[in-house]
């Protein structure tokens, strides 16, 4: 132990070594500090060690007591061959026999005369009391809470992996942590930590792991939690810092063209829209890179403003890279904005992995992937929309100037970053999102992004109503469904799995006939009168399982059909196409729908 350090790999320490490295690096844990940060997910209470002569009292509970081992032997079942250790516990007062099962290694760690901790369920058997399974530990006669670790006071679950269990952190965790513990550095300033009372980093980490009280581990908690989102907060504000040094093309606005621009549209701007428009476009006139995020809600108008954004950027001379997460998506703003800049002299392509077209002078024409590629590089194209084929090899931008991307959580940093690569200048960078996202999420883990908030619908959007249905008026709302559809309604049934699941019984339940011996399993949280059937199997609808049920049992004369990620691109998009048209009274699907 000397020679270990904070840094020391896993590997080297004692107790720890080779076997262990593998099972560790599934929790990310390669050195000391890494162990010494792997905190508990939750804790046992064992902190009420009580006299044997109460366990009585104690039936069905767990509880924590201490004494010496008077018998410990190995046996077996007659029936079922288990191996079972037993052993008689004794205090000043009264005895209790104590059975471990599968556990034979037990009989040669513990033995006659030793004194131990036991912290286990108080059962009932045709012997009389015992102690079932209990955690243990040996002590030197009667111990105190705080020099016991896995009984006897509050006990530290963690997350665990095969071979490495709970018992076996906190045998590892405890020696590391007085050896250390002191002279882990501080990460919080001092001010911070004097102004919100924070406990300091080597009090919050014993108090952690080994905590006096609820009260010291939540206060633990609080201040690693802390710390967590602000060195979240400073790592995304260093790359701010980084991108205010680099130089981005400065793109003036043209009031009078944007004034054409609204001028044209069939539907007046929001005051939200015109505000977040004005943000963006102030922010393209500066020779700084922006970096902004236009949250609003699905039908709030983002595309528009992305448009004005797209069409000034242009119009100085400038290419636009749009990024969409799914191809259907990226056909969808494609039409759009090709729909809102048909009067601009403006031509846009578009890029997927099987699909490459141009929109110009009003007209869509298919193009070979090679000529609309020669068509970027050259500049001819003004604006391209696309998936992540945007970022593959051979798509080169003469003069890109701003990159949009639409849901920017499912792009990556690497593949943003893809498409600045061999560019003189850094492009602008705005990212759109129909996710709320709170303020103080959105400038925590968002903190190098300027925000802008549509937050009104343009006037002439329905109000969207949410309704919550019960079970007992499914009838009623089958009936409303039904109604709507023969008006001519599209009709959206949304499901979070395509296929159902294995129902899987749980242990020690018979779900064709719920008896005592399942209410015993449940406990007392079961409501009286509650059908334990609904307890036992996963009631989690599926796609296909609902699309059966729909169209064979509850609406036999509807035209029903399944849309889901699974399915290839072109049947999705005849599948959206039909449904607009009305050839598809109800669509069955997973939140594939929610991106076009």
């Amino acid at each position: 132990m000397d020679v270990i350090s904070l840094s020391t790999p896993i590997q080297d320490v004692p107790r720890i070594g080779l076997a262990y490295q593998k099972r560790l690096k599934k929790f990310g844990i390669k050195t000391v500090q890494d162990i010494l940060f792997h905190f508990p997910s939750r804790y046992d209470d064992f902190s009420d060690i009580i006299p044997i002569s109460e366990a009585r009292q104690k039936l069905t509970q767990t509880v924590c007591i201490q004494g010496k081992i008077v018998e410990i032997e190995n046996t077996r079942t007659f029936k079922k061959w288990m191996s079972l250790t037993e052993a008689v516990v004794e205090d000043e007062n009264a005895k209790i026999k104590i059975i471990w099962f599968n556990q034979p290694y037990i009989s040669k760690t513990l033995k006659e005369d030793d004194f131990v901790c036991l912290a286990g369920k108080v059962s009932l058997g045709k012997e009389g009391l015992y102690l079932n399974n209990p955690s243990y530990e040996k002590i030197n006669e009667w111990a105190e809470n705080n020099s016991l670790t896995h009984t006897g006071r509050i006990v530290p679950v963690y997350p665990e992996t095969r071979g490495v269990t709970s018992r076996w952190f906190r045998f590892i965790i405890k020696p590391l942590l007085v050896r250390f513990v002191n002279i882990i550095p501080e990460s919080l300033p001092p001010e911070i930590i004097k102004r919100y009372k924070f406990l300091p980093i080597s009090e919050a980490l014993w108090q952690l792991h080994f905590p006096d009280s609820f009260e010291s581990a939540d206060a633990a908690k609080s201040r690693f939690s802390f710390e967590e989102l602000f060195l979240i907060q400073l790592s995304v504000l260093k790359e701010k810092a980084k991108l205010m040094q680099q130089q981005a093309p400065a793109c003036k606005m043209d009031a009078g063209l944007m004034k054409e621009f609204t001028g044209s549209l069939p539907f007046k701007l929001t005051d939200s829209q015109k505000k977040c428009s004005f943000q963006i476009l102030k922010d393209l006139e500066k020779s700084i890179p922006m970096s902004r995020l236009l949250e609003g809600d699905v039908g709030s108008g983002k595309t528009v403003v992305a448009t004005m954004a797209c069409l000034s950027v242009v119009k100085c001379g400038n290419q636009v890279a749009f990024m969409a997460p799914t191809e259907i998506l990226a056909k969808q703003h494609f039409k759009e904005i090709s729909e809102l800049l048909k009067n601009f002299n403006v031509k846009i392509g578009l890029l997927t992995g099987k699909d490459s077209r141009i929109s110009e002078a009003q007209e869509v024409l298919e193009i070979s992937r090679q000529s609309l590629l020669g068509d970027l590089e050259n500049h001819t194209l003004n604006i391209l929309i696309g998936t992540h084929a945007l970022i593959q090899k051979g798509v080169t931008f003469k003069n890109l100037a701003l990159v949009i991307v639409d849901e920017q959580h499912r792009f990556g940093v690497d593949q943003r970053a893809q498409l600045f690569k061999g560019l003189k200048l850094t492009p602008h960078l705005l990212s759109m999102t129909a996710t709320p996202i709170p303020r103080t999420l959105a400038l925590t883990v968002y903190g190098d992004l300027d925000l802008s908030l549509i937050t009104e619908m343009p006037k002439d959007r329905k109000k969207i109503k949410t309704l919550i249905v019960e079970p007992k008026d499914r009838k009623t709302a089958y009936e409303f469904i039904e109604k709507e559809a023969k008006e001519g309604k599209g009709i959206f049934v949304i499901c979070p799995k395509i296929e159902p699941k294995k129902t899987v019984p749980i242990p020690g339940f018979s779900a064709s006939k719920p008896g005592i011996n399942d209410g015993q399993f449940f406990g007392s949280f079961v409501p009286q009168n509650y059908d334990l059937r609904s307890l036992a199997f996963n009631d989690v609808k599926a796609v296909k399982e609902e699309y059966e049920k729909l169209s064979k049992e509850v609406f036999p004369d509807l035209r029903i059909t399944i849309l889901h990620g699974k399915m290839k691109a072109k049947e999705k998009e005849r599948i959206m196409l039909d449904f607009k048209k009305g050839e598809i009274d109800i669509l069955v699907s997973t939140s594939v729908v929610e991106v076009g």
